[in-house]
């Protein structure tokens, strides 16, 4: 897998994760425990992503 398919990748899974927190959020029986899940992976995604376009930022520049 090429390093822009696996970039594009992550950002299919954050935004999708933004579609399911939207979602969960709006039902009342959504549990803390289960929003912070859907956040805390929503961030893992965010970092790698940023990881990656650091990584292909500095290879640009050199």
């Amino acid at each position: 897998m090429s390093t822009q398919t696996h970039l594009d990748a992550l950002r299919a899974k954050h935004k999708a994760c933004e579609a399911q927190l939207a979602d969960t959020v709006s039902h009342a029986s959504s549990s803390d425990q289960e929003i912070a899940e859907i956040k805390h992976r929503k961030l893992q995604f965010k970092d790698e992503i940023a990881a990656i376009e650091a990584r292909m930022g500095s290879s640009v520049s050199a």
